[in-house]
């Protein structure tokens, strides 16, 4: 059995969810994993619990204006930026008093969150695993427009339609868009329902998700629309592993610059999945996220 506990970190005036799965001081290194978005809830990367059973305990937590954390539907764009989100995780590290030893798996907007962790090098972090991510959004968009041009002429046309209408409420784009997200986000057919949870999340209270994002997954023109960590990619002094998928819409072209610039650096690509292998080909994410962690010289899992 394992011990699952439950908590709020204080942060500024807000309060952090979190939920720690396993024992944090047994001797071996805890893995913390931040939700991707910008504006998810951890909900659909929940099978990362599943690490737990190997002994290392396994934080989730939600961000700020997500989830089960504080939620600020009235704070303007400008105030959601990366700063923001680092803040919050170097607070929710010293709430739970690891600050000193662990590791951090970001997948999609986590694991941007999580590069841009690593390149402060951080004393306490062993290891790090990037999950779907872009190493730019202009990488991001410009693998999107691909995919999308992929799509079946009739969705193309409903998307671009009620695009240039500025229609993105509509059903008619939604559907079309959905077309879209079973290729390339879930191909898991019906969705998993933590994965529904997460998407119903985001639906009630997108705040956090339009003002950094946008609308989709390819029609980007939030805040973080020209993002990008390649030039300080090489200043990351932690082993890495790459996750992605083989249908992704973090394309190779996309991941790319963190394979070729990261010193030390491992991918994997997962052949049956598209943007979450941790819901997809869950049992073999699982053992290669576990089995990198074993590997770093210092874990004891």
């Amino acid at each position: 059995m394992i011990n699952v506990t439950e908590g709020f970190a204080p942060f500024q005036e807000y309060q952090t969810w979190y939920r720690v799965c396993g024992d944090l001081h047994n001797g071996v290194t805890p893995l913390v994993v931040a939700h991707g978005g910008p504006g998810c809830t951890h909900d659909y990367v929940d099978a990362f619990r599943d690490i737990a059973l190997t002994g290392r305990a396994v934080i989730h937590y939600d961000q700020i204006g997500n989830g089960r954390s504080t939620h600020l539907p009235d704070k303007p764009a400008e105030f959601w930026q990366p700063a923001l989100f680092l803040a919050e995780l170097d607070n929710l590290l010293r709430h739970l008093g690891i600050e000193k030893d662990y590791a951090l798996l970001g997948q999609s907007w986590g694991g941007m969150l999580g590069a841009e962790h690593a390149v402060t090098q951080p004393a306490g972090l062993k290891a790090l695993v990037i999950a779907n991510s872009p190493a730019s959004m202009t990488l991001w968009l410009q693998a999107a427009a691909r995919l999308r041009s992929e799509l079946p002429a009739d969705v193309q046309h409903t998307l671009l339609a009620h695009e240039t209408a500025g229609t993105l409420e509509s059903d008619d784009y939604k559907a079309a868009s959905q077309v879209f997200y079973q290729r390339h986000v879930c191909r898991v057919d019906p969705w998993p329902e933590e994965v529904l949870r997460t998407f119903a999340a985001m639906d009630a209270d997108p705040t956090v998700y339009h003002a950094m994002n946008g609308p989709t997954e390819f029609h980007v023109i939030g805040s973080m629309k020209d993002w990008t960590i390649i030039d300080r990619l090489p200043t990351i002094n932690v082993p890495v592993l790459l996750i992605s998928g083989r249908y992704d819409e973090a394309a190779p072209e996309v991941v790319q610059p963190f394979y070729d610039l990261i010193p030390k650096v491992e991918w994997v690509i997962f052949e049956s999945s598209s943007h979450m292998p941790h819901v997809e080909e869950r049992e073999a994410c699982m053992t290669c996220v576990g089995e990198f962690l074993v590997r770093i010289e210092g874990f004891k899992g």
